[in-house]
Parts: structure tokens; C-alpha cells; sequence
């Protein structure tokens, strides 16, 4: 996601804060402490990279390409001596993020109505054609000011208006794209104290004059007007003149709510309708689960070992074992094969290492960003979180590996040690790498520089590699988790499945519900990433994540227990691939997004999306197939731990 932001309880929490008595002594979450200007200090405004957004003419998205701001072809005015990049996070620069300094003076409190950015920029034939198809795909120009985005004021509905961070390089009147090369700036300042001003919120309002003139001075200009747009001509040259003007507004606004203009939930009646409905669908599961285990199997167990006492009583009296008594139905049938160790028990051990890593770490983003630590003002924290708690969490899927395949009496050690923390990343990586090749062929600013993708690897080899091996050997030492009856040396003969219970059907049962726990706040994810929206919801995104993990779990298990009363005792691949199915649903829904809301002009950007939706749909089937193994695994030591058996 290209931007992390707080939740309301965070911003709560820095309000309670911010209103400590001395300003200097209060204590504000890392990358959100104020700074204060005095009349007359210049506030410096850092450009960001375009970013496809929505067309007017059609709410379709055109393209997944962000352009650096200074690309050639916009001839946007530069700053003496040439842009500079500002600093950025690990996290930033992966989501496409390029801030630079820019020509534009800012000065506290002092309002300027139109001046020039630099002297006339020609456009030529072919750059009029590159901006104005620009203009057709909808591309934002996205501006930094003290941290804040520059917004547009947007009304959605009867709700609010609220800023909506970026604004239009162009508009589209007709079929004539007009390019905005005029900018009002709204600047809403708070007074913290005797000429101390805080930034407290960024409104532009972009517009098209064709009339405006460099006057050859300085920066003294004269602006057109909206009457004669200003039209890139794809025959010739156009001459094109920048200018904008600055306006300072008092505002009540406190320094920490500041965000909360910039924050809007779309659609909370469908949020609160999505929830009830996956709660009635988890509370139903798990209903039915708890009758299986409290009733069904209550009674199985007590007929088994009821059973198993009368064939011993009657061995102990009359020195036989009579056939009827001692026969056995259902799962306890398979008690001797129940715990056989699965095929490719490696492949297996790996995966659900990997799961698990994917499990915590998802797990502890969602509740950072749930408590409000990963603040908006602190750029690409989310994806830097998520780096790190991966990385991190290396030691737990070395373990999680180390002790499920000791668990499956597996041999080839060194290969589960080696291929737990390298096969699913170098996979990751390989297809990061790859799309990153057509994003760097299209000259677009969201290609990772080869210089962070070496820090990717170092990281990688330095930090998650040995910790992993870490937990490996940990995990390799710890005593084997026993299994509660003996496994047969020679395997049962398992009668044929029909109906639900084939590979197939089971799956496509199983794996839609986990999946409907959390499809719209999916859709409103995917909204984020390719409109690049601000999404901020992780009170929703927490509970959905909760619900999800239990829906995995509560339908794994039913669907395990019919498996095992059918006499099938190969549960181990099938409860993986039975949780992890709703994966394939969430392709299919990127899928349908396509065809709805997605309408690309060129290929390269539909390999783009489809290889990105590839791999999020992966490790979204590894998550939740570990899920519902270990829901499975638990359930099955649980239930042959219960019987009696010679």
C-alpha cells in the first residue's frame, strides 16, 4: 500500500498528548513531532511522483505507471542548481514514493497572488502528446507540505467534505484535455504561541490560463484567466507559463488532529453490513464445529472406549475377541494411519515455516497500525513495519519448520534448514525483480533502484537467513511431539470419496467463506494500491483479519472430520489446501476488479497487475492454508488423544 496512516484511536492518543502544558517536554510518535514557523520563514514544498488516479471522462484506471515529477516531457520548472531527493524510508522508496525540493517560496503568513515559477517552457509536438494522454489517464500531481499532502476538497454523498490528497495535472472538457499550469495554494496554519505557526492543512485548486505571461523579472508574472484554457497542440510548440499563488488561513485546527480532514471512511454502512455478516457466518461455524466436538464426538469416543472395554471384558472371560464387538467405524478407523507422515513432507515443513512467519508478522503490522504507531506523517512506515516484522519473525519459521518436520520423521535436514528461509523469499524477489524490469522499461518513477533491491538482499542474508537457521536448530532440539496411538507399518486401503469430499468440491467449498469474511475491506485495499487512495481503516482490517483467521480454521476442521469419517486419513495436504482455496477466490475478485474498475491501454500494465495479484494471492494461500493445517493438526491430536486403543 503506497501510504501508511493512522487510526482514530491514534489520533486520539496524540490529541491527549499534544495537550501536555509544555509543548517542548510533550512526547509525539516518531515522525509526527511539529515544527513550528515564524512569520516570514520559508515552509518548504517537496513534489512527490504522478500517480495514476481516475480519469474525469471515464472511472475507469488506465494505467499502474507513476512518473517522476521532473520527467522531461512535463517541463515542470526546476529549483537552482536542480532538484534534490529528500531522504526516504525502505518502505517509501518500495511503494513508488520520489520526494524532491522544488522552486516554489513559501513564506509564513505572507500571500502571494500570481507569481512565476521559472521563464516560459516550450512544449514540443511529442511532449504535448505524452502530457495530454497523461491527462487522459487522470494522472495527480501529489505535493508535501510540512508532511501534509497537498488535497482537494471533495464531497462524497450527504458525508462531509474532506481533503483528498493529490489533485489533477489536468482536466478534460469534451474531448480536449486542458493542462493546470496555474495553483492556488491554501495553506491553514494554527497559532501555537506568540509567532510560533503550525501547518495544519493543504488545499490547492488548480487551473488552466493560456494568457498567463513571464514578465522577465524575478518572478513577477500575469496571470490568465479560466475563460482561455491553455490547450497542448500535438502539431507544433506551445508556450507554457507556471505561475501560482499562496494564501494563509487561520485555522482552530490543532496540530494533532491535523490528519483527520485528510481521513475518510468510504462507505461505512457497507464496513458495519460486511462485519455483521462475517460474524453471523464465523458465529454459525464455529456453532457447528462446537456440536461436533462437544456432541457428536463426545458420543463416538464414549461408543469407542465402550466398546474396547466389552471386547477386553470379554477376552478376560472367555479368552476370544469376538468380531462384533471389536469393529470399529468412522475416524477411529484410520487411528492407525491417522499420523503417517504425508507425502513431500519437506515441501509441507517449509511452507507452513513460511506461513507462520506470514501469520505474525501480518498479525503485529495490523495491531501497530491499529494503536496509531505507524503515523501519516511518517512516510512508507508501513511498508518499512512490514520488512522488519518479516525479517524479524525468520526465527519463527525456522522453528515452526524445524519442529513440523521432526514431527513427519523427515531426514534431509540440511534441506529443510536451507530451503525455509530461501525458497519463498528468492521466489518473492524473482518476481519483484521481473515486474520491476517493466516498470524500469517504461521510464517510470516506481522502478526500485538496483541500490535498495541490494539492501533488500542484504538484509535478507544478513538479518532473516541466520535467524532462521537460528530457529531451525532451536526447533531441531526440541524432544519430537509424540502422536497419541502407533502408526501401522502397512498402509489402509482407502475407499473412494464422492460428492463434497473430493480434492476439488471440498476446496471450493471450504475456501469461499474465509473469503467472504474479508472481501470488501479487500476491495477497498485494492482501491488504495491502484488509485492510490489513502486507506486507513485497520480497526475494520483488524477485526476482518480476526474473523478471517477463525473462519479458516472453523471450516478446516469440519471439513477434516468428514474426511476422516469417510475413512480418508491424508488430511494433512488436504487441511492446507482446503484453507488456503479462498486464495483463489481472491485472484478470481482482482480478476472481476479488471474487468470493473480497470481498463488498461497497454499491456506492460496488465503484466503488472496480474503478476502483482499472482503474488499477493500466493502468499495469501500460505497464510491461510497454515491456518487451517495447525486448526487441523490441534484437532486431530485432540480427538485420537481421547480414545482407547490396544
Amino acid at each position: 500500500m503506497r501510504r501508511s496512516h493512522a487510526s482514530p484511536l491514534g489520533a486520539l492518543v496524540a490529541s491527549l498528548l499534544a495537550l501536555a502544558p509544555s509543548p517542548g517536554s510533550a512526547f509525539y510518535f516518531p515522525g509526527v513531532a511539529p515544527t513550528s514557523y515564524k512569520t516570514g520563514d520559508t515552509v518548504p514544498l517537496f513534489v512527490n511522483h504522478l500517480t495514476p488516479a481516475n480519469s474525469q471522462s471515464d472511472p475507469k484506471l488506465r494505467s499502474v505507471f507513476s512518473f517522476d515529477y521532473y520527467h522531461p516531457p512535463f517541463h515542470f520548472c526546476r529549483p537552482e542548481g536542480g532538484p534534490q531527493y529528500i531522504r526516504e524510508s525502505l518502505g517509501s522508496i518500495l511503494f513508488g514514493d520520489r520526494i524532491q525540493t522544488s522552486p516554489f517560496e513559501l513564506k509564513m503568513g505572507q500571500n502571494e497572488s500570481c507569481k512565476a515559477l521559472c521563464s516560459t517552457q516550450t512544449f514540443a509536438a511529442l511532449d504535448s502528446k505524452f502530457v495530454n494522454s497523461r491527462i487522459f489517464q487522470g494522472y495527480d500531481l501529489n505535493w508535501l507540505i510540512d508532511g501534509l499532502p497537498a488535497a482537494q476538497l471533495v464531497k462524497v454523498g450527504d458525508d462531509d467534505p474532506f481533503y483528498s490528497p493529490g489533485f489533477a495535472l489536468g482536466t478534460v472538457e469534451g474531448d480536449q484535455p486542458r493542462f493546470n499550469n496555474h495553483y492556488d495554494i491554501f495553506i491553514d496554519y494554527h497559532e501555537a504561541g506568540p509567532d510560533s505557526f503550525r501547518v495544519v492543512g493543504v488545499l490547492l485548486s488548480p487551473f488552466s490560463f493560456r494568457e498567463s505571461k513571464y514578465n522577465g523579472e524575478g518572478q513577477q508574472a500575469t496571470c490568465g484567466d479560466q475563460t482561455a484554457p491553455l490547450v497542448l497542440v500535438e502539431n507544433g510548440n506551445t508556450e507554457v507559463t507556471f505561475t501560482y499563488g499562496v494564501y494563509w488561513r487561520l485555522s482552530s485546527t490543532p496540530f494533532a488532529t491535523r490528519w483527520d480532514k485528510y481521513l475518510h471512511v468510504y462507505d461505512a454502512k457497507i464496513h458495519w453490513f460486511s462485519l455483521v455478516n462475517s460474524a453471523v457466518i464465523v458465529v454459525f461455524l464455529i456453532g457447528m464445529v462446537s456440536t461436533i466436538l462437544v456432541r457428536t464426538l463426545k458420543k463416538d469416543i464414549a461408543r469407542y472406549n465402550r466398546l474396547d472395554q466389552l471386547a477386553l471384558d470379554d477376552f478376560s472371560a472367555n479368552g476370544t475377541m469376538e468380531d462384533g464387538v471389536q469393529e470399529d467405524s468412522g475416524w477411529k478407523l484410520v487411528h492407525g494411519d491417522v499420523f503417517r507422515p504425508p507425502k513431500n513432507p519437506l515441501f509441507l515443513a517449509v511452507i507452513v515455516g513460511n506461513g507462520a512467519q506470514l501469520f505474525m508478522m501480518a498479525g503485529l503490522t495490523i495491531a501497530f497500525a491499529l494503536l496509531g504507531f505507524l503515523s501519516p506523517s511518517n512516510r512508507g512506515a508501513l511498508g518499512t513495519v512490514i520488512i522488519i516484522f518479516y525479517t524479524l519473525f525468520g526465527f519463527i519459521g525456522g522453528y515452526v519448520s524445524s519442529r513440523l518436520y521432526k514431527f513427519f520423521h523427515g531426514e534431509s535436514w540440511k534441506l529443510c534448514f536451507f530451503y525455509t528461509p530461501v525458497a519463498l523469499p528468492a521466489l518473492v524477489f524473482a518476481t519483484f525483480f521481473l515486474l520491476n524490469l517493466f516498470v524500469w522499461g517504461r521510464g517510470a518513477s516506481g522502478a526500485v533502484p538496483f541500490t535498495t533491491m541490494l539492501v533488500l538482499v542484504i538484509i535478507w542474508f544478513v538479518i532473516s537467513v541466520p535467524l532462521s537457521l537460528a530457529g531451525s536448530w532451536f526447533g531441531f532440539k526440541q524432544p519430537v511431539i509424540e502422536s497419541p496411538v502407533h502408526t501401522n507399518q502397512i498402509p489402509r486401503q482407502i475407499p473412494p470419496s464422492g460428492g463434497y469430499l473430493r480434492p476439488i468440491p471440498s476446496m471450493a467449498l471450504a475456501g469461499v467463506l474465509p473469503f467472504g469474511a474479508i472481501f470488501v475491506e479487500l476491495y477497498f485495499i485494492m482501491n488504495s494500491i491502484w488509485f492510490s487512495k489513502v486507506y486507513y481503516m485497520f480497526g475494520f482490517l483488524f477485526i476482518c483479519y480476526g474473523l478471517m483467521i477463525m473462519t479458516s480454521a472453523a471450516v478446516t476442521v469440519l471439513m477434516i472430520y468428514f474426511l476422516l469419517c469417510a475413512e480418508n486419513y491424508h488430511w494433512q495436504w488436504r487441511s492446507f489446501c482446503t484453507a488456503g482455496a479462498s486464495a483463489f477466490y481472491v485472484f478470481a475478485s482482482a480478476l472481476l476488479y479488471w474487468a470493473k474498475d480497470v481498463s488498461f491501454g497497454s499491456w506492460t500494465s496488465g503484466v503488472l497487475y496480474l503478476g502483482y495479484s499472482a503474488l499477493l494471492s500466493l502468499l495469501f494461500f500460505i497464510l491461510t492454508g497454515t491456518i487451517g493445517f495447525f486448526a487441523s493438526w490441534l484437532f486431530v491430536l485432540k480427538i485420537y488423544k481421547s480414545i482407547k486403543v490396544d
